[in-house]
């Protein structure tokens, strides 16, 4: 796979976030379309790389292909990690790069972060309808914690899971 993943750069930064509310729109995570409130979250990434970690994804060309934000714990952007967890938080691959493993990759890179970091587990949150997504999650090794499912906004379910970092596929 001809793909890099780095941390993201400032000059990135606005392309890192259309890319975000384009990658949501078109998988239908975004419910009020243009007018949803997530959109200016998703868009908030220079933010969201001081208080968190964001990394890109990039081709051979410099392209960015895909996004993820890694949260330490105390992080503001850690909704549901405990002390000794790291969270990955607004996964996304523009269509583009789709098919080529490039959320996998981001997945995994959150993984050697958290490692690094001497933490033992990842935890994530996912919306109930993008099985793809836990599909990929699964296939890592990530395993459903429904007791530790939220909800952000009444009536907006997140499902949680976890993956134990020295057990991961």
């Amino acid at each position: 796979m001809d793909i890099t993943i780095r941390p993201a750069r400032h000059e990135e930064f606005e392309e890192i976030g259309e890319l975000l509310v384009a990658a949501y729109a078109a998988d239908g995570l975004l419910a009020l379309g243009a007018d949803d409130p997530y959109v200016h979250e998703l868009r908030k990434v220079a933010e969201r790389a001081e208080q968190a970690e964001v990394l890109t994804a990039v081709d051979a060309d410099g392209a960015v292909l895909g996004a993820v934000t890694f949260a330490a714990p105390g992080s503001p952007y850690a909704e549901i990690a405990g002390p000794d967890e790291g969270e990955f938080r607004m996964l996304a691959v523009a269509p583009a790069g789709r098919g080529r493993g490039i959320g996998e990759a981001l997945v995994r890179a959150c993984m050697d972060r958290a490692r690094s970091l001497g933490l033992n587990r990842m935890v994530l949150s996912a919306l109930p309808h993008i099985e793809n997504a836990h599909r990929v999650y699964q296939r890592i090794g990530f395993t459903r914690i429904p007791e530790r499912d939220w909800e952000p906004l009444p009536g907006i379910t997140l499902l949680a899971f976890t993956c134990d970092l020295g057990e991961a596929v």
